[in-house]
């Protein structure tokens, strides 16, 4: 009633009070008369009224003499009682609609709005309403609908054929996961990208000989190795570590030789590109028994060499059809050969090496490990094959009430080289599983405040191509909106132990949510089953990850994570990746463990979407900066104390200044938001403005995406890492020179990356200190 009335006086008060102007027309009087003029009255926001009252505006027209007299007290009392009856009638009107509203929505007595049925379903529950769940009742009911046997069922039907990316299986599996988002009424789309890939050749298959002698023609293969025919003297070098690979204490001369390499430890693209910056032309790798326990002597390894992630050929940009295609290259291609040979190959050639033998750190479990001689000659062909292919990611979407436009991503990788089962068919499994579970939460009562995707990629095997790819080509639609991401690749690869890599913004909700689930192998939680603590769990994301994409290149926090066997760590991307080697290593539990897995993705993906306030903590990060900021003081330090020449000009002050900006300003964060009241939608919407912001403004502004992709200062690769810096003044003793404007320089814009950060983690222009 109330409101109707104020109503009322607020479009009376605008007739009577906004005349801002007059219009007017002077015409001769059609009699002879003088002239008269027509003045029509203008209102203020005209525009604004319904169609009745521009009506009667446009008609409040009326003629007067040019020099009509005053008003007297009788025309004015006759004035303000035309008002007042005005303004009663309207309030009468008001009062009859209102109270028809009132019987229409309401029944006698009980108190239930009664909605109308022609509304959309989603209308019954406005942005602002609050989920009618609880935390406790959603996480029950997300437990309660996860189905081992729709797990099961799902990792018999994918576990059945390989799916090279762009083969006619991988199309057909993501046609089968659209048409699954279609069922569900998730909205599916799908992106295509045209990418370059490489297999090997068929007709003409690579070849390693010795000498004259053919050691083999391996199945496996390195994609994106140099093609050709290299020979040169063969050279034992451990796992490829630059450690391996510089110590003159053995002498290795690498230059112009191909080095044998085994497989773990690094990647084999940080492997053979160790091998390239010594100089060598070729590198071969094994799996070492020592390692692969389990695994034949005649399992074949499939890799990569592309040091980076994405389109080798399209760097820094994406491989759509539209796109004009430069003649570009990565970086991180390394330009050398590379092929993969089986332990048997490679004993075969120890056997044929001379030369000292190699020291015991070097040795695994083959009978003889040599570093070789000089007449030791090994030839290696490679004729891969480099193909256009084009590659399908499928997405479906639950939208959210309150911020649909923002969303925290759940992915898995569907392609493999190999069977894949570890790394590829339980985590397609357990995204379609969540998907399921996801959309029957919102048919009953969860009201998710933002969105979730869910995204199958393709060309994972090849250096996450379908994830780098999408993330280049939408960099505008995701910065700022997509707050999380949630990768589902390897999930399950043994049961002894649990390992997680994650942005220090997703520790707390990772560490809650492992104290949450219960372990298979008591009533304890995750947490308390696997772990001496939260720490010992962590491990540092590895740049063949499918979460790496999204932290180092888009700054995106993401979490991947996997239940481990300690006896066998390394049969990804091998042969041995199939059903009956998992359910060996895990004791037939790939479903149980399946079923925790998903409960760790899906309760920490309804958390952040569940809260008003996201579950990302700011002063973690608070942490990391210390610690890096420590361990470069203390080097500079030593620098000092050594005199080092210029050394004198270097301070870590404004450094050690923005460390303590950045703590300061997610200790007011943290204040902020224990002061909100978290009802008020806008003011959670501001405060989580801020802390979306955290992880992209740590990707340095001042690299080139196309030149350093992965521009993170903390988890990135290149000169503007804390890392970079780091080692770079612990290598001053032994460098004969020492470039103080390089390290002035990375000094100055590390600190203006805390330091930015710090500024937009504060809030309003106004909040910022000024003490750098």
């Amino acid at each position: 009633m109330a409101g109707t009335i104020d109503q009322a006086k607020m479009k009376f008060s605008r007739i009577v009070n906004s005349r801002s102007y007059y219009r007017f027309n002077q015409s001769q009087n059609p009699d002879g008369e003088s002239s008269r003029v027509e003045v029509k009255l203008a209102v203020d926001g005209e525009e604004e009224m319904d169609g009745q009252e521009q009506e009667h505006v446009q008609r409040d027209t009326y003629t007067r003499s040019s020099c009509s007299g005053p008003w007297n007290k009788w025309r004015f009392l006759v004035w303000v009682g035309g008002v007042l009856v005005i303004f009663c009638v309207g309030s009468l009107i008001g009062y009859s609609v209102h109270r028809k509203s009132e019987s229409a929505s309401c029944s006698p007595g009980d108190g239930v709005i009664k909605h109308d049925p022609e509304d959309p379903p989603n209308q019954e529950f406005p942005p602002n309403y609050p989920p009618p769940l609880d935390w406790s009742e959603l996480v029950g009911l997300l437990n309660d609908k996860l189905s081992s046997k729709a797990i099961a069922d799902k990792l018999s039907e994918y576990s059945q054929v390989v799916r090279k990316a762009g083969s006619s299986a991988d199309n057909k599996l993501a046609d089968d996961i659209h048409d699954i988002f279609t069922q569900l009424n998730m909205d599916p789309w799908v992106d295509e990208h045209y990418v370059k890939l490489q297999f090997p050749n068929s007709s003409n298959p690579n070849k390693v000989l010795f000498g004259t002698v053919e050691i083999g023609s391996p199945k496996g293969f390195l994609a994106y190795s140099e093609t050709g025919r290299r020979e040169g003297r063969v050279v034992y070098a451990n796992y490829g570590e630059l450690s391996d690979l510089q110590n003159k204490e053995y002498g290795l001369n690498l230059n112009g030789s191909v080095v044998l390499m085994r497989a773990g430890k690094i990647s084999m693209a940080q492997k053979v590109m160790n091998a390239a910056k010594m100089g060598a032309v070729a590198a071969l790798i094994y799996p070492d028994p020592a390692d692969y326990k389990t695994m034949s002597w005649d399992a074949e390894l499939y890799g990569h060499v592309h040091l980076g992630s994405g389109d080798p050929y399209t760097p820094g940009f994406p491989s759509f059809n539209h796109t004009q295609f430069p003649p570009a290259k990565s970086s991180g291609l390394p330009g050398i050969l590379a092929q993969t040979i089986t332990a048997n190959m490679a004993q075969s050639i120890f056997e044929k090496m001379g030369g000292e033998g190699a020291p015991d750190r070097f040795k695994g479990d083959l009978s003889s490990y040599k570093l070789g001689s000089e007449s030791d000659k090994v030839t290696v062909a490679v004729n891969n094959n480099l193909a256009d292919t084009k590659i399908h990611n499928v997405f479906g979407v639950i939208k959210g009430y309150v911020d649909p436009d923002r969303y925290v991503v759940i992915g898995a990788q569907r392609d493999s080289l190999t069977s894949g089962y570890a790394k590829s068919t339980v985590g397609t499994a357990l995204l379609l599983e969540l998907a399921r579970v996801f959309t029957e939460l919102k048919k009953g009562s969860f009201r998710p405040k933002r969105s979730v995707v869910f995204a199958s990629w393709t060309a994972g095997d090849f250096g996450n191509i379908g994830v780098t790819e999408w993330l280049e080509g939408y960099w505008s639609s995701l910065d700022r909106k997509a707050f999380t991401y949630i990768s589902l690749d390897g999930v399950v690869t043994g049961a002894d132990s649990f390992r997680a890599s994650a942005s220090p913004l997703l520790h707390t909700l990772l560490q809650k949510t492992l104290g949450k689930v219960k372990s298979l192998r008591s009533k304890s939680s995750l947490l308390q089953s696997y772990g001496r603590g939260f720490s010992s769990l962590l491990t540092p994301m590895q740049m063949d990850d499918g979460a790496y994409p999204f932290l180092s290149l888009s700054g995106i926090p993401s979490v991947s994570f996997s239940f481990i066997s300690s006896s066998d760590k390394q049969f990804l991307g091998t042969n041995m990746d199939e059903k009956k080697h998992l359910d060996r290593i895990t004791d037939q539990k790939v479903v149980e463990l399946s079923v925790l897995a998903a409960q760790v993705a899906g309760q920490m993906a309804l958390r952040l979407v569940h809260d008003h306030i996201l579950k990302l903590d700011v002063s973690k990060y608070s942490d990391v900066i210390a610690r890096h900021v420590s361990a470069i003081t203390q080097r500079v330090d030593t620098l000092k104390n050594d005199t080092v020449d210029k050394i004198e000009s270097l301070s870590t002050k404004w450094l050690n200044a923005a460390k303590s900006s950045y703590g300061r300003a997610a200790a007011s964060l943290n204040i902020d938001i224990r002061n909100t009241d978290q009802n008020d939608l806008e003011m959670c919407r501001i405060i989580n403005n801020r802390i979306m912001k955290v992880e992209h403004n740590f990707l340095s502004p001042y690299v080139s995406l196309r030149d350093v992709p992965f521009r993170h200062i903390f988890f990135g690769n290149g000169w503007q890492t804390t890392t970079d810096l780091e080692k770079y003044l612990g290598d001053v003793q032994e460098k004969t020179s020492f470039d103080i404007d390089q390290v002035l320089n990375k000094f100055a814009l590390l600190t203006w990356t805390i330091q930015g950060c710090a500024n937009d983690l504060a809030g309003d222009i106004w909040s910022l200190d000024n003490e750098i």
